[in-house]
């Protein structure tokens, strides 16, 4: 094997091990995007603390995987990156909303008959966030796997 193959070798296992730590670490802080109803102001507050811990840690995993994905493969991983950047995106404006949520937690209350064209756009609008920030997720960790797959399994062996 030559000096460049063991190199690439040493360091996908280093990035890959920081990788597999991180993985560890999001899955004990695991976070639903399935929303329930309740309006208190508590329950929101906790909603958007494991939500930025979960994301700030599930950034971290990505940045890693992009790192190890850099190694291998330039083009790929940069395309990783942008995904991993738009899913923050998504994760802020979920943040915001449920901070919306948060000053008048009575708007997820899907039973309240008076609530205004404001509160239900809100409601629809956590929904559709949080199923996007799923899908997204789903789809990067598929890219991940399938890039996996293809380059690095092969190098990690």
């Amino acid at each position: 094997m030559s000096n460049d193959q063991e190199n690439l070798k040493k360091s996908a296992k280093v990035h890959s091990e920081k990788l597999a730590k991180l993985g560890m670490e999001l899955s004990e802080v695991q976070f639903s995007y399935k929303i329930e109803e309740k309006p208190s102001k508590e329950y929101w507050q906790k909603r958007i603390d494991d939500f930025k811990k979960y994301n700030e840690i599930g950034m971290k995993y990505y940045n890693q995987a992009y790192s190890l994905m850099n190694l291998v493969n330039k083009e790929e991983s940069q395309m990783f990156l942008l995904r991993t950047s738009k899913f923050h995106q998504f994760g802020l404006i979920l943040i915001e909303i449920m901070e919306k949520i948060k000053e008048n937690p009575s708007i997820v209350d899907s039973k309240d008959k008076q609530q205004s064209q404001w509160s239900r756009e809100i409601r629809d609008q956590i929904t559709e966030h949080g199923n996007k920030c799923l899908r997204y997720e789903m789809d990067i960790n598929t890219s991940f796997r399938e890039f996996y797959e293809k380059y690095l399994k092969k190098i990690l062996e």
